[in-house]
């Protein structure tokens, strides 16, 4: 109900609104066009002055030019045009006139400009004939007779007298600018008028409303406000006493029903949180309970590097005991020698899978392990990564190509030992899955204008990666179906410790691969200014 009254009330003050604005357009037009009706005439009026003017400057000089006072042409030619600028001017302001005023009252003016424009059309062209042809006078010439033919000239054109048509035109111009004057002013105090009676008419309509909606929504507002006042200061039993077939009573039955909900849920949000105390005391046991697995889980752990210490313990010993019952007395046969040599190679391989398993238990934790940042340059690791890598490849058949390293131009903020442990992470994978007689290569990249990272990219020629198995490579423990395949033993753990290497540098290792046709591991890290790289190279030589 409320609704409908309003949407009218807003319709009735839109509708004056619009027809407001609709009169003051159409009087604004109607104003406008009665301006530019009496600027037209003006400019008309002014014009022929101008006319008039030129034209008597135009006799003077001819007066000048037959006394032989050194007239110019200049000037005439400049007067010449001015009186043709003029006339073609009048001949346009004449066609606007008539666009602007078509009445029938205006259209006699009308007739009578053009004639007169046709009038001085002639003149003014007989009038440059006569001027062009002007000459000084001869000596014992009738001065009088000739002024008075060049005033012929000047003053009449097709019988008529010229100053005379200019000057009616002048008086006819005047009237029409104060005509044209008094309509715009009387159109003013129109428009005036309109926009009185219609501004009044807003203002009581706007009124009328204003009072009659103050009156309708006071007693419902207030009850409104009053029952939400006491909703929000946790009475949830008091009812807002509305009842009627409004959009008010609906509100406030709608607010009724949810005060009796939140009723309803109150009570049930104190029952589910003595039921969520009891689930938290449980969860306390449980995690209790968790607390002590992990302190036995750790106790295991500890138990294992110290088993693992003993197990290092026993091949070295064996390997030692070995070697110096072989060297110990007198030469022996070169099979007794061989035989022992073949039982330090099977204790050797022992040693080597018990270091294997203590260093992958070591590396799990390798984000707990600290880093000394300095600047230094990248070839450096990269070189002594190499060194220690070629062992690697000389055992399993493998060729390390390298790029010429750019010496200097590779600057970065970075742990050298750690930098070279990620780096033999990177060779080591591309060896062990690179077939015998392989080869295996490394880049470094300098950082370019469009990136601000150093790489380093190892290619090989392995064995490769599945493309579905690409997003999981750096998880611990992953090891791809066609890894486990070509060695079985492996731990999962490298590119996992290289990932977390890198991301403690600042950079981030990718790998792109092709299964059965080879991976490219590619590190980014940070590229730092040369001249950190020589001041820390500095500092250190001092």
């Amino acid at each position: 109900m409320f609704q409908r009254r309003l949407s009218i009330a807003l319709g009735l003050l839109a509708a004056a609104a619009v027809l407001e604005g609709l009169g003051a357009a159409a009087a604004l037009g109607v104003a406008q066009r009665q301006v530019e009706r009496g600027r037209v005439a003006s400019d008309i009026r002014t014009a022929f002055v101008e006319l008039s003017a030129t034209k008597q400057r135009l006799r003077n000089w001819v007066a000048q030019r037959q006394q032989g006072a050194g007239a110019e042409p200049e000037v005439r030619e400049r007067l010449q045009r001015d009186m043709r600028g003029t006339l073609q001017r009048l001949e346009g302001l004449s066609a606007q006139a008539i666009e602007l005023d078509d009445s029938t009252e205006s259209r006699s003016a009308h007739l009578r400009r053009q004639d007169a424009l046709g009038v001085l059309r002639t003149s003014v062209a007989e009038l440059e004939l006569a001027v062009d042809a002007a000459a000084p006078l001869a000596p014992g010439a009738d001065a009088q007779q000739a002024w008075q033919a060049l005033s012929a000239v000047f003053d009449r054109s097709q019988g008529r007298d010229v100053r005379q048509l200019i000057a009616d035109s002048m008086a006819r111009e005047a009237e029409a600018v104060a005509r044209e004057r008094a309509a715009a002013d009387a159109t003013l105090g129109w428009m005036r008028s309109l926009w009185l009676a219609m501004a009044g008419t807003l203002a009581v309509l706007a009124v009328a409303a204003a009072l009659h909606f103050n009156r309708a929504l006071r007693r419902p507002l207030d009850l409104l406000s009053a029952g939400a006042l006491l909703l929000r200061q946790g009475q949830l039993q008091h009812r807002i006493p509305l009842d009627g077939g409004d959009e008010f009573s609906a509100v406030a039955r709608s607010v009724n029903t949810m005060a009796a909900e939140l009723e309803q849920h109150r009570a049930r949000e104190a029952q589910q949180r003595q039921q969520l105390e009891a689930q938290v005391d449980a969860r306390t046991a449980e995690l209790r309970d968790a607390l002590q697995a992990l302190g036995q889980a750790d106790l295991r752990r500890r138990q294992l590097f110290a088993d693992v210490s003993h197990e290092l313990r026993t091949p070295t010993t064996a390997i030692r005991g070995e070697a110096e019952i072989t060297l110990r007395g007198a030469d022996r046969p070169a099979d007794e020698y061989k035989a022992a040599l073949r039982r330090i190679v099977d204790t050797s391989r022992q040693l080597a899978t018990v270091i294997d398993d203590l260093l992958a238990m070591a590396r799990s934790d390798i984000d707990a392990l600290s880093l000394v940042k300095r600047p230094l340059d990248l070839a450096d690791p990269v070189r002594d990564a190499l060194l220690q890598a070629a062992a690697l490849g000389a055992a399993r058949s493998v060729r390390l190509q390298a790029d010429a390293l750019p010496q200097g131009r590779c600057c970065v903020m970075g742990d050298a030992q750690r930098l070279r442990q990620l780096l033999l992470i990177l060779l080591d994978n591309a060896v062990r899955y690179s077939p015998d007689g392989a080869e295996v290569r490394l880049r470094l990249l300098p950082a370019a204008a469009d990136s601000p990272h150093c790489c380093i990219e190892v290619a090989d020629d392995g064995i490769g990666i599945a493309a579905h198995e690409l997003p999981q490579v750096f998880e611990r423990h992953f090891r791809g179906e066609a890894a486990r395949r070509k060695r079985p033993d492996g731990s999962g753990l490298g590119l996992a410790i290289a990932q977390a290497l890198a991301r403690a540098h600042g950079g981030q290792v990718t790998l792109s691969s092709t299964l059965g046709q080879g991976s490219v591991a590619r590190l980014l890290l940070p590229a730092v200014p040369a001249f950190a790289h020589a001041a820390a190279a500095l500092e250190r030589s001092a």
